[in-house]
C-alpha cells in the first residue's frame, strides 16, 4: 500500500497565510548581493536575472551535452530505461526547486547549482572518479573529486564568469555525505572560495568538512541524495539485479515517488521558516540506512565492479600515460591537442588577468581534464584508437 505523507494541517495554512501576505524568506539568498569575478561584466537585468543568467550559462557550456552518456550508476547496460547523469541533474533540479519554493528560497540559485553540480564528473560514475584521483594522485600528490572538478569546468577550463555563489552550491554539493541538519556558512569572497577549493586539492579529508554558504545550496545538497537513493533502486530492479525492497516503509516509503515526497514534506515541515534545513530523527536514520543498503545491494555489485577493476583501471592507466606523453611532447597533431587543447580554446569567451592561461597549466592536470569531460563511449574509443591492439574491452548487456 502506498505511504505518502503530507504537511501538518497547521504548517500548510501558515504557508497559505504567508504567500497571501507576499511575505518573504528573511533567510533567502538575494539577487543583489551575487559576486562575480568579472564585476564588469554579466549585470542582471528584468529578463535575465543573476542567477537566471548562471542557469542559461551552465546549459549552454559545451560540456553540458556529455551529461546525456555519463554513466549515473549502471554502465555496462544498453537500456533507454535506466538513468543516465542527465537525467539525475534535472531530477535533483526539480526536487530543490519544489523544496526551496515552499521555503520561499532564490529558486534560479538552486537550479543553477543543480544543474552545474556534475558537470565535472568523469564517465563510468564512481569508480571513474576513484580510478582517475589514484592516478593523478600518483603523479602529482594531489586528489580528485568531482565536485571539486565541477568547478574547475566552470571556472578554471571553459570561463563563464559563473557567481561565487553557484559555484560554491557546486563544490560543497557532495552527496555521498549526509547530514541531520545544515546551516550554511559565511564566505563572501572568491580569496576565500579559491582557499576552499584548493584545500581540497591537498587534503581529501577536507571534502568531508564542505557546507554551503546559502540554504540554496543546502537544499540542492540534501536533494542530490534523495534523487538518488530510490531512483537507483529503481533502476538495479528494472536490469534485474535487485529483486527486493529493504526500504523501512513506515518511514520513507519504499517506492521511489513516496520516497521523494516523503523527505520533501518531512524537509519542509522541519524548516520552514528557519535560517536552516533539517530533517527529523526517524528520516535520518532511515536516510543513513537506506544509503547502506543501497551501498551492500547495489554499488558494490561483483559483477559491476569485476569490469571496473578488470578492464576499466588499466584503460584509464593506459590512456592517462599515453595522453601525458602527448601533452608533454608538444605535438599539436596529436589527439590530446585536437580533441581537448583546441576544443577548450574554442569554446572560451573571457580572458583576462582574472584567469590563468589554460594552455600554461601543469600536464597532468590538463589530461585530468581531458579523461573526466569525456563521455563513457568517448572514452571506450578514445581507448581502441590510441590502442587499436589493446587487450582491455567493455561487454555491454544488449536489449535481446
Amino acid at each position: 500500500m502506498a505511504n505518502y505523507h503530507s504537511l501538518s494541517k497547521e504548517l500548510q495554512e501558515r504557508i497559505a497565510e504567508d504567500n497571501r501576505q507576499h511575505r518573504e524568506n528573511p533567510y533567502a539568498f538575494s539577487d543583489e548581493k551575487v559576486v562575480r569575478r568579472l564585476k564588469g561584466h554579466d549585470k542582471p537585468n528584468v529578463w535575465r536575472p543573476a542567477f537566471v543568467r548562471d542557469v542559461e550559462k551552465i546549459i549552454h557550456v559545451p560540456y553540458y551535452n556529455r551529461y546525456s552518456d555519463k554513466t549515473q550508476v549502471f554502465s555496462f547496460y544498453q537500456n533507454d530505461d535506466i538513468s543516465r547523469r542527465a537525467l539525475h541533474v534535472q531530477l535533483v533540479a526539480r526536487i530543490a526547486r519544489n523544496i526551496g519554493n515552499v521555503l520561499g528560497l532564490n529558486e534560479n540559485l538552486i537550479e543553477a547549482i543543480a544543474l552545474g553540480h556534475d558537470i565535472g564528473h568523469t564517465p563510468f560514475g564512481h569508480a571513474g572518479e576513484r580510478i582517475l584521483s589514484e592516478l593523478y594522485r600518483q603523479h602529482t600528490g594531489r586528489f580528485f573529486n568531482h565536485n571539486v572538478h565541477s568547478v574547475r569546468v566552470l571556472d578554471g577550463i571553459i570561463h563563464r564568469n559563473i557567481s561565487l555563489q553557484t559555484l560554491d552550491g557546486i563544490l560543497c554539493h557532495n552527496g555521498e555525505l549526509e547530514l541531520k541538519e545544515y546551516r550554511p556558512c559565511k564566505m563572501d569572497t572568491f580569496e576565500e572560495f579559491d582557499e576552499k577549493v584548493e584545500s581540497c586539492y591537498v587534503d581529501e579529508k577536507n571534502i568531508g568538512t564542505l557546507i554551503p554558504c546559502t540554504l540554496e545550496g543546502c537544499v540542492m545538497r540534501i536533494c542530490d541524495i534523495i534523487a538518488y537513493l530510490g531512483k537507483d533502486r529503481q533502476d538495479a530492479m528494472r536490469l534485474g539485479l535487485l529483486r527486493e525492497k529493504r526500504f523501512s516503509e513506515d518511514v520513507i516509503g519504499s517506492s521511489n515517488a513516496e520516497i521523494i515526497n516523503n523527505f520533501t514534506v518531512n524537509l519542509i515541515e522541519n524548516s520552514y521558516g528557519k535560517p536552516y534545513l533539517k530533517m527529523d530523527e526517524a528520516f535520518f536514520a532511515a536516510l543513513r540506512q537506506a544509503k547502506t543498503e543501497n551501498y551492500q545491494m547495489i554499488y558494490n555489485n561483483k559483477k559491476l565492479n569485476d569490469t571496473y577493476e578488470n578492464e576499466i583501471r588499466p584503460m584509464f592507466g593506459e590512456l592517462y600515460e599515453e595522453l601525458l606523453r602527448q601533452a608533454e611532447s608538444g605535438d599539436k597533431n596529436s589527439i590530446f591537442y585536437r580533441h581537448h587543447m583546441a576544443y577548450v580554446a574554442q569554446n572560451n569567451f573571457y580572458t583576462g588577468n582574472e584567469y590563468e592561461p589554460y594552455e600554461s597549466q601543469e600536464k597532468n592536470q590538463l589530461v585530468v581534464d581531458f579523461l573526466a569531460s569525456v563521455t563513457d563511449r568517448y572514452f571506450i574509443e578514445l581507448y581502441h584508437y590510441l590502442f587499436p591492439k589493446g587487450k582491455h574491452d567493455v561487454k555491454y548487456t544488449g536489449y535481446f
